[in-house]
């Protein structure tokens, strides 16, 4: 095991074999369906969960990890693992408890393990930007890099790290209550393509476009600027059930610009109750320094 442990949360999103491959452990989010309790990723699998989601009468409702949850991870990795460090990161605590719920379970474990360090991030973002920073502090941490390290890496990444996805409706994110900034674009016409992002943890517009290829051609733009600000990028496309149109945009994007490292990566359930069925875009990150 590596001397600092790396947790995060199912709505990272990041593709199981790395999760197994860099060790990265993870907390589960909640999904309620009526009176059923589901567990992100355990009990609420992608395909048979995108398949019901647009049958359903009524929008699930999704709850961060509780104080608990994260307790019994800490105090796992202490005990049965051995760990003394833990980085500990997550999405926009303007989106989410799940960064409030992570530092009430700090505060708790180290009363009875002092001797047990725990960092906790709020990456002000979400999806695959917030599993870029995951992926690279687990990268340095396989390396021996130290905890300080490691925050400072992540720390680093987050103002230079960006969602772009689009998608036929807004419906779900203003529905779910997490439309943020963007509320505007909900009233548009049914042939328009909104781009969406964050910034500052909050979801705001990008602008729009008549057509799903206008919009990813428009996201080729956007990165192609981010890349010449940024020097390298790593770029993961992501969808919920729209692989195909996950890999149309890679194949544009990449005949247009060279990336550091890519991978396609499907939105967690508790994500596509917010975003809906058939959204697709990208989280791209800067190359940071290999270690």
């Amino acid at each position: 095991m590596p001397n600092v442990a790396i947790v995060t949360d199912s709505c990272a999103s990041i593709p199981e074999s790395l999760l197994q491959a860099l060790k990265i452990h993870w907390v589960p989010y909640y999904i309620h369906c009526g009176r059923e309790v589901l567990r992100d990723l355990v009990t609420a699998q992608r395909e048979a969960f995108y398949q019901w989601l647009p049958t359903a009468r009524e929008l699930p409702t999704t709850a961060s990890p509780g104080p608990g949850d994260y307790v019994n991870l800490y105090e796992k990795l202490a005990r049965e693992e051995g760990a003394s460090e833990i980085v500990s990161i997550h999405m926009t605590s303007k989106g989410s408890g799940a960064f409030q719920a992570a530092k009430v379970a700090q505060s708790m474990v180290q009363e009875h393990l002092p001797n047990l360090r725990i960092e906790v991030i709020d990456t002000l973002n979400v999806s695959m930007c917030q599993g870029w920073m995951v992926i690279e502090a687990a990268r340095a941490a396989l390396a021996g890099k130290t905890l300080a390290d490691i925050v400072g890496l992540v720390k680093d990444m987050i103002p230079s790290t960006h969602m772009i996805q689009t998608a036929d409706t807004l419906k779900y994110l203003y529905l779910g209550g997490r439309i943020g900034k963007a509320k505007h674009l909900v009233g548009s016409l049914l042939n328009i393509k909104p781009l969406i992002g964050m910034e500052d943890g909050v979801i705001v517009p990008l602008g729009q476009a008549r057509s799903r290829r206008r919009a990813y051609e428009k996201m080729v733009e956007m990165v192609e600027i981010a890349k010449g600000r940024l020097g390298g990028v790593k770029i993961a496309y992501v969808h919920a059930a729209a692989v195909e149109e996950a890999e149309k945009l890679k194949q544009m994007v990449e005949e247009r610009l060279t990336t550091v490292e890519s991978l396609v990566a499907e939105l967690s359930p508790a994500l596509g109750v917010h975003t809906g069925p058939g959204t697709a875009g990208l989280c791209y990150a800067p190359a940071v320094a290999q270690v």
